[in-house]
């Protein structure tokens, strides 16, 4: 939820800029994300995508400008209504995989250092039993991660974000790491979830067919102004942002098969080129 306990609504993102010193990763960031969407942030390693979700997530604040969500600024420290899955799996060794998938409700609801009794603990164990079962791994409770697939630990993963009912789930290069009938099989319980939960999600990925083929809109950051003498001078911001909602498996291929025809950049700007001097 936003502030005041309201349910998480639309997010626009008002004229964002963030800035490191004299560094300036991201600038001039205008766009509205609607309730339930799935957005694939795609675009060249470095142009400032995680640290877009990083905003998001409350890690760090903007240089300049707004987040909103419906028309209150976001919170400024992270909360249960956002939760992440990074690239590398986000689970404690130590902990059972039903131990990992209750921490998240056992932080939030404990008054005594994270354990949970009686009742509370016994709708927690249920909860956690029913969503692991959802993800595949209703056989493997008891195990440890050491003793799961990389697609296992995945999945156990995206079970603990799911667990805190996030009305934003945000994936970082979440299934960058996964062999391919993984990933499919991932993609397949991921668009699932997305459908049942009613979730909004942003999800990071170099890879433009999953981008293609899981999100109802895909977003292009990159650079639209260089300065060769000051590299860091200037950011990136939104070059392209493509609708995908109600497009047929086809039709996403054919729009995937022109954004790559047009993957070139002429609108960068060289602002040392002899055309600008």
């Amino acid at each position: 939820m936003g502030k005041g306990g309201r349910p998480m609504s639309e997010i626009t993102i008002k004229n964002v800029w963030k800035e490191y010193g004299s560094a300036t990763v991201l600038e001039r960031l205008n766009f509205t994300v609607q309730k339930g969407e799935f957005c694939a942030l795609v675009g060249p390693s470095g142009c400032g995508k995680t640290t877009f979700l990083r905003l998001l997530l409350s890690m760090e604040p903007a240089t300049r400008g707004k987040i909103l969500v419906g028309e209150e600024q976001i919170s400024t420290e992270p909360a249960r209504d956002r939760g992440i899955v990074f690239q590398r799996y986000s689970v404690f060794p130590h902990l059972t995989v039903l131990g990992n998938a209750m921490l998240g409700t056992e932080l939030a609801q404990s008054k005594m250092g994270g354990h949970l009794f009686g009742n509370k603990r016994a709708q927690a164990k249920s909860s956690a039993t029913d969503m692991l079962g959802r993800v595949g791994l209703g056989h493997v409770l008891n195990h440890y991660p050491a003793q799961l697939s990389g697609g296992m630990q995945q999945r156990l993963a995206i079970a603990q974000a799911l667990l805190c009912s996030p009305k934003v789930l945000l994936l970082d290069e979440a299934f960058g790491a996964l062999d391919p009938p993984t990933k499919s099989n991932i993609h397949t319980l991921m668009h699932q979830l997305w459908q049942d939960r009613q979730m909004t999600v942003f999800m990071v990925t170099h890879d433009l067919t999953e981008a293609f083929t899981l999100a109802t809109r895909v977003l292009e950051f990159g650079k639209v102004r260089r300065d060769p003498q000051a590299p860091d001078a200037y950011g990136a911001t939104l070059v392209r942002d493509v609708g995908l909602a109600g497009q047929t498996p086809s039709e996403r291929g054919e729009t995937l098969a022109s954004w790559q025809e047009n993957s070139e950049s002429p609108h960068v700007i060289d602002l040392f080129s002899n055309s600008h001097r």
